[in-house]
Order: structure tokens, then C-alpha cells, then sequence
């Protein structure tokens, strides 16, 4: 009895929201009741009489069902003039709103990306590695840093040797400290004897003299390795100023190394980082003091250049070696240039 009392209250409530609705319906059940009474019911003209109930009953429904579709479209008129008026018109708002938002997820994820190529190598394994992946096929390396001793050593020997190999062209571009400006070679010694006093993998501990004989043997060891590869393109380009970075770029990637031979950082070609430092490198060669390369045919330098050959050539190049240098210290200059020793170790 209880669930048919509550079933009746939720019918009387919905009936009373949708008066013309339940009315409507009402009816619909009495004209269908009435269609299918029998004619004597209504007596001898019980016929026309149903016929006249049907009829008037069905007009009631209809009237009712119009009141009904205009209340509702009364009542969606409002909502129709919000969305009209409101939503609709803000849409192109939001969707430009919502496009900045997609370019800027855009950008945040190329940067990430750019971030994720940018990679802290942790050992001179790892930096050994690397040196060899970016020296693959490379068909140009730029370089900025000191003197060039690992360039001399390991570089620019296994880059010449793979172009030379594979028949093609290589672009070579060396800045380091300039031999002949004693300030800025005392102030590289300093520096490294400051990190490190003791003598370091090559055997040596950091003078101002050996600052700029390890200077002049990158020199050196350019115009050597033009004399005996026609594909060479190198140029050499002397600083004033110290840097406590050394940039070696190639074709695929870049390597930036420090004191520390257990740290280094890589990134890709084509990463933000690369390409600034690319930029930086090549702006700051334009700037450094040009070492004429191409007088190379001039000055001919044997398979084991002779200490005349090597005063020649700094002397026609504008780079003259100290007056106090003798036979002994040219003849370690060309050492330092052909037989360099990895400062690594490996």
C-alpha cells in the first residue's frame, strides 16, 4: 500500500508540472476508450454521438499539445538568446585562446626536446666516445679553446685521415691563445697550475713557455696537414683572451670540455645549444687575428720539418718565434706538433 501511495504522489506531482501534458494524455485514453465502445451504449444514435465525442476530444488534444510546444519554445527562447548572445559569440575568443594555448604546448615540447640532446658526460670514457661519433664522416670541425694539444694529438690527425680516406673535403677552424702575446700566455699557465700544479698526463706541468710552444705547434701542425692534403681547407685564428671552455663542433655534434677530464657536455646538431654555439664560434674566429694559411705553398715543410724550415715559416707568416729560442725549442715545437701527446691518456 505504501509503494502504490508513492507512486501516486510522484504521478500527481509530475501530472502537476505537466498539466497540459497529463490532460492531453487523459483524453487520448478516453477517445480510445470511446472508439472502441459499442454503438447502443449511446442509443439509437449512439453512433454519431461517439463520432461527435471522438472528434471533439481529438481537437482538445491538439489545442493541448500547441500550448504545450509554445510553452516550450517560450521557455527555450531565453536559453537560445544566452547561447546566442553569450557562448556563440565568445567562440572565436576561445578558439584563438585555445590555438595560443596549442603553440605554446608546441614550443614547450620542441624545447624540451631541444633540452633532452643536451646531455652532462660524466667520464673521459664518455668524452672519448664522443669525440669519436662527432668525428665520424664529419666533413667540417670548428674548434676554440687553449692550444689545440688533444686537436694535435687525436683531432685533427683522425679527421684528416677519414677525409683523406673517403676522398672529400674538410673545413677545419682553430682559434687559440696567440704565442706572441706573453700576457695572455702567462695568464693560460697561471690558470691551469692553479688546477692542477702537478705534471699532467703528457708529462709536462704548465709554463708560460710551454703555453706558447704548444700555440705555435697547432700552428704548425695546420700548415703541415695542408701541405699533404689538397682537400683541407683550415684556418687558424689567434686570440688575446683566455677561455676556461674548449668548444670542438662537427657536423653532428658538439662538445664542450673543461679542466676536468671526467666532464664534458654534448649536444646534437640541429638542438638550440648547437646551433648558439656554432654562432659563437664563428663570430669569434671572424674576430681573432688570421694566420695566412694560404701562404702554405711557400714554405715547404719536410715529412720531419727541419729547424730552418720551421724559423722559415713562422717568419714569412708573421709569427715570429722568440729570439731566444734555440735549435732545442724549435725542435720541441715540431715535436708538440707531430707527435703530440694525448693529454687524456687514452
Amino acid at each position: 500500500m505504501a509503494r502504490f501511495m508513492a507512486a501516486l504522489r510522484q504521478a500527481a506531482s509530475w501530472a502537476a508540472h505537466n498539466a497540459d501534458g497529463a490532460i492531453a494524455l487523459g483524453l487520448a485514453i478516453v477517445v480510445g476508450v470511446l472508439g472502441i465502445m459499442p454503438d447502443e451504449i449511446f442509443g439509437p444514435e449512439g453512433e454519431d454521438i461517439q463520432r461527435q465525442l471522438v472528434t471533439a476530444a481529438t481537437l482538445v488534444i491538439l489545442a493541448l499539445v500547441a500550448t504545450a510546444l509554445l510553452r516550450d519554445r517560450v521557455r527555450q527562447a531565453p536559453v537560445e538568446k544566452t547561447i546566442t548572445s553569450g557562448a556563440l559569440a565568445e567562440l572565436p575568443l576561445r578558439l584563438a585562446r585555445l590555438e595560443e594555448l596549442e603553440n605554446l604546448a608546441h614550443s614547450t615540447r620542441r624545447a624540451l626536446d631541444a633540452l633532452e640532446l643536451v646531455r652532462v658526460l660524466g667520464s673521459s670514457q664518455e668524452i672519448a666516445q664522443s669525440h669519436a661519433e662527432a668525428r665520424k664522416d664529419t666533413t667540417r670541425w670548428s674548434f676554440k679553446g687553449g692550444t689545440g694539444t688533444y686537436l694535435r694529438a687525436v683531432t685533427l690527425p683522425a679527421c684528416v685521415a677519414a677525409a683523406r680516406r673517403d676522398k672529400r673535403h674538410l673545413t677545419v677552424r682553430v682559434e687559440v691563445i696567440d704565442p706572441t702575446n706573453a700576457e695572455v700566455c702567462e695568464t693560460y699557465a697561471h690558470y691551469r697550475r692553479s688546477l692542477q700544479d702537478h705534471p699532467d698526463a703528457t708529462g709536462e706541468t704548465w709554463t708560460t713557455d710551454r703555453a706558447r710552444k704548444e700555440s705555435y705547434a697547432t700552428i704548425l701542425a695546420a700548415f703541415w696537414h695542408r701541405q699533404r692534403y689538397g682537400l683541407l681547407d683550415i684556418g687558424v685564428g689567434l686570440s688575446a683572451t683566455m677561455t676556461t671552455f674548449r668548444w670542438d663542433l662537427s657536423t653532428t655534434r658538439l662538445i664542450m670540455t673543461v679542466e676536468d677530464p671526467n666532464m664534458a657536455m654534448t649536444a646534437l646538431a640541429d638542438t638550440f645549444y648547437y646551433e648558439n654555439c656554432d654562432t659563437e664560434l664563428r663570430l669569434s674566429f671572424e674576430q681573432a687575428r688570421r694566420v695566412p694559411l694560404e701562404m702554405y705553398k711557400k714554405v715547404p715543410l719536410g715529412d720531419e720539418p727541419t729547424i730552418e724550415e720551421v724559423q722559415e715559416l713562422f717568419e714569412r707568416i708573421g709569427v715570429p718565434l722568440p729570439k731566444s729560442y734555440d735549435g732545442r725549442d724549435v725542435v720541441d715545437i715540431a715535436r708538440k706538433a707531430l707527435r703530440a701527446v694525448d693529454p687524456y691518456g687514452s
